[in-house]
This record gives C-alpha cells, structure tokens and sequence, in this order.
C-alpha cells in the first residue's frame, strides 16, 4: 500500500504546556481513530531547539551548524504522521482530520519513494 508522509504545521509552541493540553488531546484522538493507517508519527520540540547542519562545499567540507530556527516564521514543521492510504485522494482526506490543518494550520502531504 502506499505510503504518505503528513508534515504538521502549526504555531511553534511546547505542545507538553498545560495551555495546550486540549489540542494535544485532539491529536492524540486523531491517532486513535487512524490507528490502522498511521505507521508512525512524533511530535517535534520547538523550533528552538533545532541545529542546521550544512556542509560547505561538497562532501567532506566544513559542517557548519546554527541554533534555532532557520527562519522567522508564523508556522513550523511541529510534527509529522507516516500514513498508508489506497491513493493520494484518500492521503488527503485523512490529512484533512488531522488537527493541525485546522484554525490556520496546514498539512503538507507527500508520497513516500520507499527505497528497496
């Protein structure tokens, strides 16, 4: 069966604050109700938290990295749901359920080149 990738985006928050704990129950009811089809998912931490890595030049050059977030941004990639769906049309009608496509948030759905 093929395989989509859901990239959440939302407001980059800490998703375990108190404030937030309703939103998260709604996530968490999503992957209840798509158990069958989710073959993996994870919150991510705030963007915050991230390191970009580069490499200057081609392979073996110097790796430079930086804290934080690439950019300024309304959104972030907060999380990501691994889903197997018949075909794209139903990949984006489970999307569609997921929270984060909802109030301002966005969904980005893309198939899965399975590498053997």
């Amino acid at each position: 069966m093929p395989q989509y990738l859901a990239l959440t985006y939302t407001a980059d928050v800490n998703w375990w604050a108190p404030e937030h704990a309703s939103e998260l129950a709604e996530f968490r009811q999503f992957a209840v109700d798509n158990n069958e089809r989710i073959q993996a998912s994870a919150l991510l931490h705030p963007t915050a938290t991230a390191t970009v890595v580069r490499v200057e030049g081609a392979r073996g050059g110097s790796v430079v990295t930086t804290d934080g977030p690439y950019a300024e941004t309304k959104e972030a990639l907060t999380g990501y749901y691994l889903i197997e769906a018949d075909d794209l049309e139903q990949a984006v009608r489970i999307a569609a359920e997921i929270p984060a496509a909802w109030d301002g948030g966005a969904v980005e759905v893309r198939p899965v080149i399975v590498a053997r």
